[in-house]
């Protein structure tokens, strides 16, 4: 190798052997939960990116964008309308909710081409967000090619509480699929110590469970990562698809009475 080569080399070696930036999916409700009649009308924030880091990707319009309310479904995709987060492009959406019960908004977006990676990235995202004092049906599969089935309860967790889920792929657990757990720093409070702390990590048991307890407050998503059964065509060769489960969902911390 001539001397000239070596900077570039060990360049390319030290960026090879750091953990990779964790991608997400994001659909982030102005509310977690629902309780006041007035405020009724929740906003979402759709978008991609690296929610630790504070750096957005473009998104383009989503193939699917809903709420599941019980066994009723409501296409939402009419709904978006382009927006800026994070610097990108990225949708914001909006749900009303009549009536007590629990909305859970799914996402299924256009696969993103990452360079870096040589891949497609999917993220089929979901988050569940309750109305009126109703709580029924927060632990039902929306029926994504791949999700993730809370089996705790997906709102109203302090933090400290240990999240259970269960990923589902093609409707059957996924054992030893790894679980990305990021925090949305979306007013950059927190600084990760090292690039391994930007992300947690976790992997499903045998039954597809994975537990996790976070740290802090406030929005954490979840993200297990697949491979997509099926390949996608770029520049006239066959690429693979990560197919990722994204389930998001906000921790809090309790209120202390006034003296």
């Amino acid at each position: 190798m001539r001397l000239s080569s070596l900077p570039l080399a060990l360049a390319g070696l030290l960026l090879s052997a750091a953990p990779a930036l964790a991608h997400f999916g994001m659909v982030i409700p102005s509310a977690d939960v629902v309780t006041d009649k007035s405020k009724a009308k929740v906003e979402l924030a759709v978008s991609f990116s690296h929610p630790m880091e504070g750096n957005g990707m473009d998104m383009a319009k989503p193939k699917a964008f809903g709420v599941m309310d019980g066994e009723h479904k409501t296409d939402l995709l009419p709904t978006l309308t382009a927006a800026k987060i994070m610097d990108h492009a990225a949708w914001t959406g909006e749900y009303t909710f009549k009536k007590p019960g629990v909305g859970t908004f799914y996402l299924a977006p256009e696969p993103y081409f990452e360079p870096a990676e040589d891949k497609f990235i999917e993220h089929l995202t979901k988050v569940v967000v309750p109305a009126f004092g109703e709580e029924e049906g927060w632990d039902a599969p929306v029926g994504l090619a791949a999700e993730i089935v809370p089996l705790t309860r997906p709102f109203g967790n302090y933090v400290g509480n240990v999240f259970t889920g269960k990923v589902l792929v093609d409707g059957k657990p996924a054992a030893g699929v790894t679980v990305e757990v990021e925090f949305y720093n979306k007013d950059k409070a927190y600084e990760a110590p090292n690039e391994y702390m930007t992300a947690q990590v976790v992997k499903t048991d045998a039954a597809g469970v994975f537990n996790v307890a976070v740290p802090f407050a406030g929005w954490w998503g979840f993200a297990a990562l697949t491979d997509a059964p099926e390949t996608m065509q770029k520049d006239g060769a066959a690429k693979k698809i990560e197919r990722g489960a994204v389930l998001w969902t906000k921790f809090v911390e309790p209120k202390r009475k006034k003296k």
